[in-house]
C-alpha cells in the first residue's frame, strides 16, 4: 500500500527517520513525497485503495473503469484500462499523476453531474473485494453507466460505449430512478435513453421518460454526426439505425 509524507508525520515518522528507512531499503519512494514497503508491485488498484482506506480521501472509481472492474467491458479492452476514472468532490494529491504507472488517472468532480441526495446516491457506490483488507469503493453499474456518458467524446469513445451499453441487460430500475432524478446533465440523460432504446433493454419499461427533465433544443455530441429526431442529439452516423 501507499502513504504520503503527511500520513507518516501523523504516525510519528519524522523526515529524518523516513530518510533512514529509505536509505536502508525498508521503504521505497514511488515518487517524491510518497512511501511504500518494498513488497509487491505498485498497481493503480493499490493506489486507489490506499487513497480511500489509509489516506481518508472521499472518492470512488467510476464510469468506464467501474464497468470494466465489474465485468461489463472485458471484451472492449483485453489489456485492462489505460485510463482510470475517479470521482471526487475534493482535490486529490498532486503526486497522483506522477506515479510510475502504465495507467493515467482522470479525476472528475461528482457534484456537477449529480445533485446530493443522501443515502439514495450513497447506495450507488459499493465496495469491491469486501473480504480483502483494503477493498475499493466503486460505482454500481447503474451509476457507472451514467458517468460513462459524461466521459463520452469522439468517434472511438462512442463505439466503445455502444459495445458496453449492449451488455448492460441486468441494470436495476430501482437504482436507476433516483440517479436519473438527481442527474443534472441533459446530455447524459438523453444519451442514457438513446442507448437504452437502441438496445431494447427490458429494464427501460420500468422507467418513465416523462418523469425526467430532458431539456429542450439540440445538442451536438459528435462533430459531423447525424441528428436523432427523438432526443435531438447528434450521434455517430453509423450508429443511428437501431439494432
Amino acid at each position: 500500500m501507499l502513504v504520503d509524507a503527511g500520513w507518516m508525520e501523523e504516525h510519528g515518522y519524522s523526515t529524518s527517520l523516513r530518510s533512514q528507512y529509505v536509505k536502508a531499503d525498508w521503504l521505497t519512494q514511488p515518487t517524491r513525497g510518497t512511501y511504500k514497503r518494498p513488497l509487491g508491485a505498485l498497481t493503480w488498484e493499490r493506489v486507489v485503495a490506499s487513497l480511500q482506506n489509509l489516506l481518508g480521501h472521499d472518492l470512488h472509481v467510476g464510469g468506464r473503469t467501474a464497468l470494466e472492474l465489474q465485468g461489463y467491458a472485458h471484451y472492449v479492452s483485453m489489456q485492462g484500462p489505460s485510463r482510470i476514472h475517479l470521482y471526487s468532490d475534493k482535490t486529490l494529491p498532486g503526486w497522483l499523476i506522477k506515479l510510475p504507472l502504465q495507467q493515467q488517472f482522470k479525476v472528475h468532480r461528482r457534484e456537477p453531474l449529480f445533485s446530493q441526495a443522501g443515502s439514495e446516491l450513497d447506495n450507488a457506490v459499493r465496495a469491491l473485494g469486501e473480504n480483502s483488507v483494503l477493498p475499493m469503493r466503486v460505482a454500481t453499474p447503474e451509476r457507472a453507466f451514467l458517468e460513462m456518458f459524461d466521459e463520452l467524446s469522439g468517434k472511438e469513445s462512442f463505439h466503445n460505449t455502444d459495445m458496453i451499453a449492449e451488455g448492460l441487460r441486468t441494470l436495476s430500475p430501482r437504482r436507476l430512478k433516483p440517479l436519473l432524478a438527481h442527474c443534472n446533465s441533459i446530455k447524459v440523460k438523453r444519451l442514457f435513453f438513446w442507448f437504452a432504446d437502441r438496445h431494447h433493454h427490458s429494464w427501460l419499461k420500468a422507467l418513465g421518460k416523462a418523469d425526467y427533465d430532458l431539456g429542450s433544443g439540440k445538442r451536438m455530441l459528435v462533430k459531423g454526426g447525424r441528428l436523432d429526431p427523438t432526443y435531438l442529439i447528434t450521434v455517430q452516423d453509423d450508429l443511428n439505425v437501431p439494432v
